[in-house]
């Protein structure tokens, strides 16, 4: 399990040391009954050897996630040490909550007129960027570390605080509630989509969201590099009507990613992931989350600056 940043790549579908999300069937306290009700996403278990079909569990190595030598699950569930929705929820509402106080201090704290704008957005610009790094860090960690998500989650609460305070005082009043309501449909809509089976999580749709998400952040980079070198707003894909377009991309996209999330929290459930696997599935969802939130902020201002 990894990060939902689209700039990051993601355990749960990759070949290493995770959990292989779509390729094997959960071992340790899962659904699957027998030997044979597989993941229906699984064409056969592509990490296994020549002649090595029989799916395996990604974390056999885990005490709390134990099986035979075939395979098969225990006949009593062991969840002492297992990851649970409980700590998905918990550690999610603690890293949300932390991000929420510092923006809050940040709001307060940080005035936007005239006289300290300026200071207000060296210390977010500041923050942000220190955030962005311990992401990254976290992102290629194998194990999740607490502080280092806390410590991203408070930096990136400073940033929003600021950015969320400039957009609604001197652009659209009302703006961070606005996107902070649209963050939140955007979540129960997909939590209900994917919890209805509206939502097919496969191969093919974990494919064309990261292709469409590199995509993405390559014309951004794009716009942003002419826009440094260049003025304005570069090619135009962050204001006006290209702008409103882009952003209603981006929040699609981050709907996407929060059922990549979604998946990966139900997969890691099911096979028995330890607890502390916990602390990275609130770390990807914090992510993705402030991404919607920027996206909505950012249209917003946009609809109610050209008012």
């Amino acid at each position: 399990m990894r990060s939902s940043n689209p700039v990051f790549s993601r355990r749960g579908f990759s070949r290493d040391n995770g959990y292989a999300g779509f390729n094997a069937q959960p071992q340790a306290g899962g659904a699957a009954v027998g030997t044979q009700q597989a993941n229906p996403y699984a064409q056969g278990n592509p990490y296994a050897g020549a002649g090595q079909q029989a799916p395996t569990n990604p974390y056999a190595n885990n005490p709390y996630a134990q099986q035979d030598l075939q395979g098969a699950p225990p006949q009593t569930p062991v969840t002492t040490g297992r990851m649970t929705m409980d700590d998905v929820v918990m550690r999610t509402a603690t890293t949300l909550g932390t991000l929420v106080v510092t923006a809050a201090l940040a709001w307060a704290l940080l005035p936007v007129d005239d006289a300290n704008i300026g200071k207000s957005y060296g210390i977010a610009i500041g923050a942000g960027l220190i955030a962005m790094i311990l992401g990254f860090v976290q992102a290629f960690k194998r194990k999740a570390s607490p502080p280092l998500i806390l410590a991203y989650a408070a930096l990136e609460g400073v940033f929003l605080g600021v950015v969320s305070s400039v957009v609604d005082n001197r652009i659209a009043s009302g703006a961070a509630m606005q996107a902070v309501l649209g963050t939140m449909a955007v979540f129960l809509g997909v939590l209900v989509a994917y919890k209805a089976g509206w939502i097919r999580v496969n191969r093919r749709f974990y494919g064309f969201v990261m292709a469409a998400a590199l995509g993405f952040i390559l014309l951004m980079g794009v716009n942003l590099l002419f826009a440094a070198f260049g003025g304005g707003d570069g090619l135009g894909f962050r204001s006006g009507g290209l702008g409103i377009m882009f952003g209603i991309i981006g929040i699609l996209l981050g709907a996407c990613f929060l059922a990549l999330d979604f998946k990966q929290v139900e997969d890691g459930i099911a096979y028995g992931a330890p607890r502390e696997e916990a602390w990275l599935a609130a770390f990807g969802l914090t992510m993705t989350l402030v991404w919607i939130y920027m996206e909505f902020l950012r249209i917003i201002a946009i609809l109610q600056g050209n008012d």
